[in-house]
C-alpha cells in the first residue's frame, strides 16, 4: 500500500519528515513531499494530526513486501525497509548487513548480528549452528528478535544535579523516559520499555533506545531540571557543562580516607556533598586521630557524628551552596580557636576554598598553600573519570522463544538453569531471576552498531542461546535445520 498525502489537508508542520526512518519525506513549499525511498512503513500516517497522510490500494512499482515484522514494508529496488535492515536488490530483500561470525571463544558459535527475524515467530530461527566445543557438541540459536519490551539504563558518573527522581526525561518535547533511583556517585535514567514504546510517542522513544545503545549522542531534557548531551563511554554535558570527576565517594567516606592527609594541613575541614557531608574534627576519623571538635558547624541537617545531609542543587559538591562561605552555617566560639583554618571542597576535589577564623569569630577566606591544595588534589587524584554508560534491557520470554524450541517453557526453564547460555550480539547477559528472560546486556561489549527499530515501535537486538546439542535436543530444538559452524565461515565480518 502505497502513502499519498493529501495537498489540501497537509499543513506543513513536519511532525511525518521528522519522524520518518527513511528520511523520505521533505518539507516544499510547506508541504510533505514523499519521495521514492518511502517504504510505506506508515509512521506519517500514525503521527500526521491532520490526517493529510493516508495510504493507497495500490503497491509502487517494482516493490517487494517484507514480512520480516508486522509492518509489512514496501521496498523500492536498490532502496530498504523502516529498519535500515534489508534492502531491495534486483527484486529480492536480502540481509544488508554481513553476519558477523567472530567473536571470542567463550561466546557463542556466531552472534545474530546480521542474521535476520524469524517473524511470524513460528518460524524456525535464522541461523542453528554447531560445532564441537572443548569436545561438548554445542548449538547456537541465532536471530534478531523484535522486542517491544525493551529499553535502556543510563547510567551517569556525575556529582551535578540533574533533576528529581522520577522526573519525566524528555527528547524534543516528547516523554521518552525518566529520572530513576540514584547508585553510588552516579545519577540513572530509565529510558523505554514497553509502556513508552507503544504509547503515542513510540517512535521517538524506540529511536533514542537504539541510538544511546549503538553508541550515538543524544540530547536528553529532564523535566524541570537539566540538559543532558550524553554518549556511551564519553564524559556527560550537563547544562553545557562537560563534567571530568566522579566523586571518590560521599563526604563521609571521602573524610574517612583521607583525614589523615587533611589533618596535617587544616584544622578543620568541610568535604561537600549532597548526600552526606563531612566535618573532619567531628568525624570518628577525625577522632581516632586525636582531633576533637572545633567548634564549626556545617551548613547542613545533622545526620550522625561528623555527618550532615546536604541538600541537592547546582553548587559545590552537588550541593545547594555555591559560595563556599556559605559552607560554614556557624562557629561555637566557646569552643573554637582563634586562627584555625578551614577547608571547603568537594568530594571530586575539583574546587577549594581556605579560610581562617578571627578573634572575634569573622570568618576570612585566604589563598589556599601549597600543603592544602597538594591534600585537595590528592583527593581528586583518586576519582574516577566521569563518563556514560548503558545497559541495553529487554525480555525474550515471549515468542522469541519458538524460534528456538517447540516447547517456550523449556527455553525459559534452561536459560535459568544455566543449561542454556542467553548473549546479546555476543555479549554476556545478566538474566534476571523469577519468571521468563529478562536480562541486561553492557552496550559497550555487545558487537557495535547491533540494535536497530521497526515501526511498530519496537526494538530489535540480536539474541543468541548456546547450549549443548543434547539439551537443544531435549527441549525440542529444531534440530532438522542445524548446520555446521564450517558452512558460516565464509562469511566476513562488515
Amino acid at each position: 500500500m502505497a502513502v499519498v498525502i493529501d495537498l489540501d489537508l497537509c499543513k506543513g508542520c513536519g511532525m511525518c519528515a521528522r519522524e520518518c526512518p527513511n528520511q523520505a519525506i521533505k518539507i516544499v513549499e510547506k508541504k510533505a513531499i514523499i519521495g521514492d525511498n518511502c517504504a510505506s512503513c506508515g509512521i506519517c500516517t500514525r503521527v500526521c494530526k491532520f490526517k493529510a497522510a493516508t495510504f493507497t490500494s495500490e503497491i509502487k512499482e517494482g516493490a517487494v513486501k517484507c514480512s520480516s515484522c508486522p509492518v509489512q514494508c514496501e521496498i523500492v529496488e536498490g532502496y530498504t525497509g523502516a529498519c535500515q535492515r534489508y534492502q531491495n536488490r534486483g527484486g529480492k530483500l536480502v540481509r544488508n548487513r554481513q553476519l558477523v561470525t567472530e567473536l571470542p571463544k567463550e561466546g557463542p558459535l556466531i552472534s545474530a548480528v546480521g542474521a535476520g527475524t524469524n517473524y511470524p515467530c513460528c518460524r524456525p530461527a535464522p541461523h542453528i549452528v554447531q560445532d564441537t566445543v572443548d569436545g561438548v557438541e554445542t548449538v547456537t540459536v541465532v536471530t534478531e528478535a523484535p522486542l517491544s519490551y525493551s529499553g535502556v539504563k543510563v547510567k551517569i558518573d556525575t556529582n551535578l544535579s540533574i533533576g528529581a527522581e522520577t522526573a519525566k526525561v524528555k527528547r524534543n518535547g516528547k516523554v521518552v523516559g525518566f529520572v530513576d533511583t540514584e547508585e553510588y556517585g552516579s545519577k540513572m535514567l530509565s529510558i523505554g520499555g514497553a509502556n513508552l514504546l507503544t504509547g503515542k510517542d513510540g517512535f521517538i522513544v524506540a529511536r533514542t533506545i537504539v541510538e544511546l545503545a549503538n553508541g550515538e549522542r543524544v540530547t536528553l531534557k529532564v523535566e524541570d531540571g537539566s540538559t543532558l548531551e550524553l554518549q556511551v563511554g564519553h564524559s556527560p554535558i550537563i547544562d553545557g557543562v562537560q563534567d571530568q570527576k566522579m566523586r571518590v565517594g560521599c563526604g563521609s567516606a571521602t573524610i574517612g580516607m583521607f583525614a589523615g592527609i587533611l589533618k596535617d594541613v587544616v584544622d578543620e575541614a568541610i568535604i561537600l556533598d549532597y548526600h552526606v557531608v563531612g566535618l573532619l574534627s567531628e568525624h570518628l576519623a577525625g577522632a581516632y586521630l586525636g582531633m576533637t571538635w572545633s567548634g564549626v558547624i556545617p551548613n547542613a541537617r545533622k545526620s550522625t557524628r561528623g555527618r550532615y545531609f546536604g541538600e541537592q542543587g547546582k553548587g559545590w559538591g552537588g550541593t545547594n551552596i555555591e559560595n563556599p562561605r556559605d559552607a560554614i552555617k556557624e562557629v561555637d566560639m566557646s569552643v573554637a580557636k582563634p586562627g584555625i583554618k578551614i577547608l571547603v571542597t568537594e568530594t571530586t576535589g575539583q574546587k577549594a576554598a581556605l579560610f581562617q577564623l578571627g578573634a572575634q569569630g569573622t570568618i576570612t577566606e585566604i589563598p589556599v598553600t601549597h600543603e592544602v591544595q597538594k591534600a585537595v588534589d590528592t583527593i581528586a587524584a583518586n576519582c574516577e573519570g566521569s563518563r556514560v554508560s548503558v545497559l541495553y534491557t529487554g525480555g525474550t520470554g515471549g515468542s522469541a522463544r519458538a524460534g528456538v524450541a517447540v516447547n517456550p517453557i523449556k527455553v525459559t526453564q534452561a536459560v535459568h538453569d544455566g543449561a542454556a547460555k542467553l548473549t546479546i550480539g555476543g555479549a554476556e547477559t545478566y538474566v534476571l531471576p523469577g519468571g521468563g528472560i529478562n536480562f541486561m546486556v553492557d552496550v559497550e561489549k555487545v558487537v557495535p552498531k547491533a540494535f536497530t527499530w521497526v515501526p511498530t515501535p519496537a526494538t530489535v537486538a540480536p539474541v543468541e542461546y548456546t547450549m549443548p546439542l543434547a539439551k537443544y535436543k531435549e527441549i525440542g530444538g529444531h534440530t532438522q535445520y542445524i548446520k555446521p559452524l564450517k558452512d558460516f565461515k565464509k562469511h566476513r565480518n562488515p
